[in-house]
């Protein structure tokens, strides 16, 4: 488990593995999430990036009767 200690300015280095792991540039935008007592951070990626990534999905919904 990797540990990292926040600065006096309230920065953190994300380790070089998960960095490279995740792809992660300079630059990049990641988006944080207070999740309880945790704190997530979600690489942001551009849309283009996103496309397909629902391939394959099960799309039937079973509906009510009264529902077309």
């Amino acid at each position: 488990m990797n540990q990292v200690k926040v600065s006096p300015k309230f920065q953190v280095v994300i380790p070089r593995a998960i960095r490279k792991s995740l792809g992660l540039e300079p630059g990049q935008k990641i988006q944080v999430i207070q999740y309880e007592d945790r704190i997530e951070l979600i690489p942001v990626k551009p849309i283009k990036q996103t496309r397909g990534f629902l391939k394959g999905i099960e799309t039937t919904v079973e509906r009510e009767p009264d529902r077309v």
